[in-house]
């Protein structure tokens, strides 16, 4: 399929749902999450159980398009309606296997940013904060990063570490207690980077389709490594497309405008 049959954002979701394993507990989050969710069950991973910030709890794909986690197709036949120390409690009790994540900054440990841009005492932006992201990133066995690529938010250190990833690499998430995993993933608007198995470092591992590796070190703010074999992201299959399109009609998520 070629990379004009699609948008890069509905690559994203398709490279999103490939990392929900059946059987997983997937903490969904918001935006394209939403959807690889909805892909991951209508594929490969039909017993896959979707865990929602906001107390929802669901074991198949909601009927219609959803715009937030609140929506009434999301509530519709779900498993389980609670409150959010519930769903948070599952973090707690490491009952989650997966989760999605995204921020402003990310750095090369993938440690993530939502709280302010800028040092400590010349703050630029203000950022929403953590809200569930600090746990997810805490928590979750293992988690993956969806975010733009460009080089403002790609840096060799955040400004704030909101989320940890692997914070100074190596052993540093069981040498403070995080019971969590840490990030396996980060799929962005150029590539999927993973990271290396004993330094955390991320590297990169494929590049989309259409997009020049030039372009993936350029929109990067620091010495990017790369796998010793670049992949070529698998595009979307028909079906997924058609998935993806089934639940999100209108392109609010992927930009989508085709007919």
């Amino acid at each position: 399929m070629r990379a004009s049959d699609y948008t890069m954002e509905e690559l994203m979701v398709v490279a999103g749902a490939r990392e929900i394993r059946d059987n997983d507990v997937v903490f969904v989050g918001m935006r394209l999450p939403l959807l690889a969710f909805q892909l991951a069950k209508d594929t490969h991973a039909p017993h896959a159980i979707g865990i929602f910030e906001n107390g929802i709890l669901r074991d198949r794909p909601a009927g219609e398009a959803l715009y937030t986690m609140g929506d009434t197709p999301n509530t519709e036949s779900a498993i389980w309606t609670t409150s959010m120390m519930d769903i948070m409690a599952l973090l707690q009790n490491e009952r989650v296997s997966l989760g999605f994540i995204g921020g402003a900054e990310v750095d090369r440990f993938g440690n993530l940013n939502t709280t302010y841009i800028g040092g400590r005492e010349r703050i630029k932006i203000r950022l929403p904060g953590s809200g569930g992201g600090s746990d997810i990133a805490s928590l979750s066995k293992r988690f993956v990063i969806i975010m733009k690529h460009e080089k403002r938010r790609f840096l060799e250190r955040v400004s704030y570490i909101t989320s940890p990833g692997f914070g100074d690499g190596r052993d540093w998430r069981e040498k403070i207690g995080l019971r969590g995993g840490g990030p396996c993933a980060v799929i962005t608007t150029k590539g999927i980077l993973r990271f290396n198995s004993e330094t955390k470092e991320m590297i990169l591992h494929s590049i989309h389709p259409g997009i020049t590796l030039e372009q993936v070190l350029e929109n990067t703010g620091w010495n990017l490594k790369c796998a010793p074999k670049i992949e070529r992201t698998k595009p979307p299959t028909r079906f997924e497309l058609k998935m993806i399109r089934k639940y999100d009609p209108l392109g609010f998520w992927t930009r989508n405008t085709m007919k």
